[in-house]
């Protein structure tokens, strides 16, 4: 399966060509099953989408959002991907969706792993999953180095703990096969240096030193890759 890399001069493109296409997809989604499940992923880049698509008319009630990973913090953490979600997706038309949160009252993501896994497994296929790639080639919570990195690539689980051994905070993040069970995979990314990380990623396959991998060269899912370049 190729992976479609659709390339934009700048971010404003981009978000308008996604928005456009998200919410068809949306839309089709709740005409054929009567609701729409869609996965998002938190930092500074998906927030003019967020606040885009938060404004279009659509069936949000029928929507269903999901982070792909989370930092195990509270809600009212500047650090959260839940708080972010709530402040800039949750808002206008879009309050109206129905969010499932990736934390649980444990103290310990280890803890709370079995209740987010049992939680997202009740989910259906997701419609759309959008996620990020960092600089190191992680994706999600799935981080090179990581001790959990092999089980969350293998496990059956739908959500697993991690310990990140070159960011901060412990997180819980969906597994590769949780991911997997979409109709549709996105990456959203944006400027020069993500693009040189998406051309090193995709010309190799070894998934330990990139765990982006595991997802771009996979044959499961269509994938599409939304890059700015400015």
């Amino acid at each position: 399966m190729t992976v479609n890399v659709q390339r934009f001069s700048n971010d404003t493109d981009l978000v308008a060509y996604f928005n456009r296409k998200l919410r068809l997809q949306l839309e089709q989604a709740i005409d054929e099953r009567g609701h729409a499940y869609l996965v998002v992923s938190g930092g500074r880049t998906p927030i003019p989408l967020f606040q885009l698509l938060a404004k279009q008319q659509l069936a949000w009630p029928r929507v269903t959002i999901v982070l792909a990973d989370e930092r195990w913090v509270p809600p009212s953490d500047a650090s959260s991907n839940e708080k972010l979600v709530r402040e800039h997706l949750l808002q206008d038309q879009a309050a109206a969706a129905k969010f499932v949160s990736l934390l649980s009252a444990a103290d310990d993501p280890h803890d709370g792993e079995q209740e987010v896994s049992e939680r997202l497994a009740q989910l259906p296929t997701f419609d759309a999953v959008i996620l990020g790639m960092g600089e190191d080639g992680h994706t999600a919570s799935l981080f090179p180095g990581a001790d959990e990195l092999q089980r969350g690539l293998t496990t059956d689980a739908a959500a697993l703990a991690v310990t990140p051994k070159n960011a901060p905070l412990a997180r819980m993040s969906m597994s590769k096969k949780r991911l997997l069970n979409s109709r549709q995979i996105y990456f959203h990314l944006s400027g020069a240096a993500k693009a040189a990380v998406l051309d090193h990623a995709l010309a190799e396959q070894d998934v330990e030193s990139m765990p982006v991998r595991a997802f771009l060269h996979q044959q499961q899912v269509p994938v599409e890759v939304l890059l700015a370049s400015d």
